[in-house]
């Protein structure tokens, strides 16, 4: 079993404990609550003033100016807004994961699986915030930038799960080993294992779009990353020495 593997696997069991499952609830209803108060004040503005920039195509026009094209351009449209709440929503309880609860989850990991783990501690409170506010600013930046693609039929899918693949690994990737890791260990924990970090969080990105399982990933997020991160960090501290 490779590690990504036994991280995801062992992030699923970790979910049954009261804990997270507490974890799993009360971000997400908060989450839930927000951008539903946000869609039914603005939803209707957001949709008006996307539909008059596609119009500015004119070749948005001349395919959309007969029925029932028209009428399925307006159908897909709102789709399309659907589709990119999903990620606005699990993107805030991601963010509100990170902040309040990473400390539970990592406390919760360490104690069940790595009880030995020496804590380091080469992460700080301010570093948290700075790493959560460079996840978020990146992310708004890559989405503006592939703004445009979302509209192909077939990137609009792929795209929003590369994107919280990112999000995922760059929101949790420093709270997990921020307690345990010195600051040399966190630094070469996260370089030599970026491409697998990326593929756990896209894998992460998939699961959130499943239906209803999917409003749990943050929790599944935050526990997978930091099986993986102090995992890899056990497995640093043990390998021997080369001189």
């Amino acid at each position: 079993m490779s590690e990504i593997t036994r991280a995801l696997a062992r992030s699923g069991g970790a979910l049954f404990h009261p804990k997270m499952f507490l974890l799993m609830v009360w971000p997400l209803g908060v989450s839930l609550a927000l951008w539903t108060v946000l869609a039914l004040v603005f939803g209707s503005q957001v949709f008006v003033a996307v539909e008059a920039w596609l119009a500015q195509s004119s070749v948005y026009q001349s395919v959309t100016s007969t029925w029932p094209v028209s009428a399925l351009a307006t159908g897909l449209l709102w789709l399309l807004m659907f589709v990119m709440a999903i990620p606005l929503v699990l993107i805030t309880a991601t963010i509100i994961i990170g902040v309040f609860a990473m400390p539970i989850v990592v406390k919760h990991v360490a104690d069940t699986d790595f009880p030995t783990l020496e804590r380091r501690a080469g992460g700080s409170l301010a570093g948290s915030v700075w790493n959560a506010v460079a996840a978020l600013a990146w992310f708004i930046v890559l989405t503006l930038v592939t703004l445009p693609l979302w509209f192909i039929p077939l990137l609009w899918p792929v795209i929003p799960v590369v994107l919280l693949g990112y999000f995922n690994q760059r929101m949790f990737r420093y709270d997990s080993l921020a307690e345990h890791a010195d600051a040399v260990e966190m630094k070469s924990v996260i370089a030599g294992n970026r491409g697998r970090l990326w593929l756990i969080g896209i894998a992460l990105g998939f699961i959130g779009y499943i239906p209803l399982v999917g409003f749990f990933s943050p929790v599944f997020s935050a526990l997978a990353f930091t099986y993986f991160t102090l995992d890899r960090l056990a497995a640093t501290r043990a390998a021997p020495v080369v001189s």
